[in-house]
Formats: C-alpha cells, sequence, structure tokens
C-alpha cells in the first residue's frame, strides 16, 4: 500500500509537505499546480518556487518523492515544461484535471477538462511523447464536470494516451467536496484500465479508509483535507493495514507541530498577514480537535507574534 499528500492549492506548499513526511506514514507527495498557458515556456525559477524539493533529489528532506503537477489546456505547452522540468529533476511529472475552481475551470484548466476525453488524450499522451520515458506521467481526475457520465470515458483516455497511473477525486466536479465520494465508481475505472489507480476523497479516518478499500478495490490511496484535520492519519492507516496498534498524537503534540509550522513561516509573510497560513490550517484541525477551536477563536483576530504565542503556550505548546 502507497498513500499520497494530495496536492491542496494554497495549503500544501513545501513546508507542509515536509512538516507532514516526517511524521511518517506518507510514500509520496505531489506539488500545488504550475500553471502553464498557451505557448509559455517557464523558467527553471517558477518550478523551483513550487517545488524547492528540485535541489534535493526531488524529494523532502526525510526522502519522501515529490511529484511535479502541470495545469493548463494545451498539448504542445504542457508538453514543453513538463520536459524542462524532468530535465531539472523531476521524479514524475503530474497533470491535473481535476481542480474545481472556477477560475481555473475559466482559464481552461482543471475539471473543465473532463468535458472532452479526447483533450485528456492528446494532452497526456503529448506530454508522455516529451518526457523521458524513465519519468513517470500521471494524472489526476474527477468523476466528470456537470456529472459523472463520462468518468469511463476519461480514465481511459489517460490511461490509452500512455499515463503510468491514475488518481481519481471521486466526485464530479458539480459535486464539489459535498459528502458521500463515490468509491465505488473507483472500482470499475480499475477494472477497465491496466495501470494503479489510486483512490481520493473524504478518507478523514481509519474507518473511511477501510470503506474506501472495500468499495473502490485499490490498493493505494491519497489523503487532502483528512491528513490536515489529523496529522498522523497516514501514520493511522499504515499501522491499520499491518494490523498493528497505534497511538494517535495528542493534542499538545499536535499543537507543537502547528506551532513549529508557526515559527518556520512567519518570517514570509507581511506582518498584518501574521499567523494567516496557521489559522488556515487550524481551520481543518478543529474538525477533530476541539482546543483546535478553541484556539482558532483565541487567535483568528490576533496580529501580532507576542499575542499569538502567547496562546500557542496556552494551548500546550513549548518554546524551541
Amino acid at each position: 500500500m502507497r498513500l499520497f499528500l494530495a496536492p491542496m492549492e494554497g495549503v500544501v506548499d513545501h513546508h507542509v509537505r515536509e512538516l507532514l513526511t516526517a511524521l511518517g506514514g506518507i510514500d509520496i507527495c505531489v506539488t500545488e499546480f504550475v500553471r502553464v498557458s498557451e505557448h509559455q515556456r517557464l523558467p527553471e525559477r517558477v518550478f523551483k518556487r513550487l517545488c524547492p524539493e528540485l535541489n534535493n533529489d526531488c524529494k523532502t528532506p526525510s526522502g519522501v518523492p515529490v511529484r511535479v503537477q502541470l495545469l493548463g489546456g494545451q498539448p504542445g505547452s504542457l508538453a514543453f515544461n513538463a520536459a524542462k522540468v524532468a530535465r531539472m529533476g523531476a521524479c514524475a511529472i503530474d497533470l491535473n484535471f481535476g481542480c474545481p475552481a472556477k477560475t481555473v475551470n475559466k482559464s481552461d484548466g482543471g475539471a473543465t477538462l473532463l468535458k472532452n476525453p479526447e483533450r485528456l488524450f492528446n494532452i497526456v499522451s503529448a506530454v508522455r511523447e516529451r518526457v523521458p520515458p524513465e519519468v513517470p506521467v500521471t494524472a489526476k481526475i474527477r468523476l466528470g464536470f456537470e456529472d459523472r457520465s463520462l468518468y469511463l470515458d476519461n480514465a481511459q483516455a489517460v490511461y490509452e494516451a500512455g499515463a503510468n497511473e491514475l488518481v481519481v477525486h471521486a466526485r464530479s466536479k458539480a459535486d464539489g467536496y459535498k459528502p458521500p465520494a463515490y468509491w465505488d465508481y473507483i472500482a470499475r475505472i480499475k477494472q477497465a484500465i491496466d495501470i494503479p489507480v489510486i483512490a481520493n476523497g473524504e478518507i478523514w479516518s481509519v474507518e473511511d479508509w477501510v470503506r474506501c478499500k472495500q468499495q473502490s478495490d485499490c490498493s493505494d490511496f491519497m489523503l487532502g483535507r483528512g491528513a490536515l484535520a489529523t496529522p498522523d492519519l497516514p501514520r493511522q492507516i499504515q499501522a491499520a493495514s499491518r494490523g498493528e496498534d497505534y497511538q494517535p498524537l495528542s493534542w499538545p503534540e499536535v499543537c507543537q507541530l502547528l506551532f513549529g509550522y508557526y515559527q518556520t513561516t512567519k518570517s514570509l509573510y507581511p506582518a498584518k498577514h501574521l499567523g494567516n497560513r496557521v489559522k488556515q490550517w487550524l481551520a481543518y484541525l478543529r474538525l477533530q480537535y476541539p482546543e483546535a477551536e478553541q484556539l482558532f477563536e483565541n487567535i483568528k483576530r490576533l496580529k501580532t507574534a507576542e499575542e499569538i504565542e502567547r496562546h500557542f503556550f496556552m494551548s500546550g505548546a513549548k518554546a524551541a
């Protein structure tokens, strides 16, 4: 079994990848998307800004591989930039056909491409042709755009174009992020194509993982919001898969991790935005930890380091 960390735009940056992979349980990460417009030839600095792991053999400090994700609708431009980042040392190229954001879809990227399986085929085949054969080309799709009627056509298009693996988020764009996830559709995709299929969507707990495994028939899984709400969820799932006992992280341990993230990132943003990234993460953590709700309420309007850090200490964090 492999566990993937999902590429959540504006949330899972290289700092989060470093922190969560250091905890253990994650086998592969994917970057936030690198947007590629028509005729665009991106400089190396753009790829390294979103994937600084390119300077470390394309791995996090704890040694977990990081795939570089590209987003766009033009085969030639995507193929050119995929070949370039492959030469820079990318361990794999991932193509985004799943982003449901309106701004992305209006710019001919993400889930809007699911309306036309032929477009997926053309993009994947162009990228696969330009990228060296030893560098995997992977893709992520949803089950459709307005509905789920083309889910199998889209999966087959990606497969027939030469992709090495396929991640399936088990909802359409119209479904958004509302439960349920339709994991049984993934099982049908897995039966129809002969490449590894990774199940994604609505895995918040070990119990969800068990149900997803049963319904999707997959052995590989991608975690997104669930891994942010419960940072050691990958470790919990890995332990469950091996029949081992595992003691989940306590709130003070999670709070300490979050405080470390705050300390790492606080100098990267203007003073008026101090603490915004930890506040964003707390919005996920409070889904699982009552103490996170209280910490979020205490700091959500605070702007100074002294005030924010005082509440962290009151919540269980300790100074380095």
